[in-house]
């Protein structure tokens, strides 16, 4: 299983940034987290494999949103009205169980992640 993050990149607060995941879409639910310097890693949000259910942290609920393009083989995270708190390095991963998205025994495999830099 491969998996490729990108889109990071450093904004100022209230600005937009999409994330994007390349990866075999076919047989795994998808997650999103992250890890800001010093800090354990959190679940942010994940989409389901069967009927693209979505999850998201209550600290970024209404302000990101999580798709799915099954024909691209990616997944997305639009991630609107950026906070400096919302710094951090962001992973996509694969997950046995969307429920559990805030868990990080729950996810299985990760590739490199995107840097994102969220500046007041």
């Amino acid at each position: 299983v491969q998996l490729q993050a990108s889109g990071g990149g450093s904004v100022q607060a209230g600005a937009s940034l999409r994330l994007s995941c390349a990866a075999s879409l076919d047989y795994y639910h998808i997650g999103w987290f992250r890890q800001a310097p010093g800090k354990e890693r959190e679940g942010v949000s994940c989409i389901t494999l069967s009927d693209g259910s979505t999850y998201y942290a209550d600290s970024v609920k209404g302000r990101f949103s999580i798709s799915r393009d099954s024909a691209k083989n990616t997944v997305y995270l639009q991630m609107n009205s950026l906070k400096p708190e919302d710094t951090a390095t962001y992973y996509c991963a694969t997950i046995r169980d969307c429920h559990y998205y805030y868990a990080m025994w729950a996810y299985d495999y990760w590739g490199q992640g995107t840097q994102v830099t969220v500046s007041s």
